[in-house]
């Protein structure tokens, strides 16, 4: 199985959520929040500042931890065909200053803030849904149950 530690961003203005167009070198492409990878011995809320300015080129600041997400991706699902673990740790985040643009040299083509009812026609990661229930919802315990996975819906 593989393992990762990964921090989100879950930007929210005005009625809309800020989603990262992800498009991977092999794959679909998809919807997703701004966040990822939380490198050795990087702390995810630095974590969530530095992928949010990566993928975005936006600032921003951390206003509140909203939770902690875990799931097994099977590996019939999973990009490698190894079982996957993620477990995200979801922030609210205000967006400071900068403008949005593409990643440089990444799989981030392009960041757009979204309407919110209009997330549901996105083909989007579970990532998003999660996210938006978490910070909809503000979960005493930081957790919200399972996301269905399936149709616009992917791991």
């Amino acid at each position: 199985m593989s393992f990762r530690l990964a921090a989100y961003a879950v930007c929210i203005e005005d009625g809309r959520v800020l989603l990262a167009h992800h498009v991977p070198p092999q794959g679909e492409t998809n919807w997703t929040l701004p966040g990822g990878r939380v490198e050795h011995a990087e702390d995810p809320f630095d974590a969530v500042i530095r992928e949010v300015a990566e993928e975005t080129g936006c600032d921003a600041v951390v206003e509140r931890l909203l939770g902690v997400d875990s799931r097994v991706i099977p590996a019939a699902a999973a990009r490698a065909g190894v079982e996957h673990q993620n477990v995200g740790i979801f922030y609210e985040v205000r967006i400071t200053g900068g403008r949005l643009r593409p990643e440089p040299n990444g799989e981030t083509a392009e960041s757009v803030w979204t309407p919110i009812p209009e997330v549901a026609l996105l083909r989007r990661s579970s990532l998003v849904d999660i996210g938006l229930a978490l910070a909809q919802t503000t979960p005493v315990t930081g957790h919200v149950a399972s996301v269905p996975v399936g149709g616009l819906i992917q791991h």
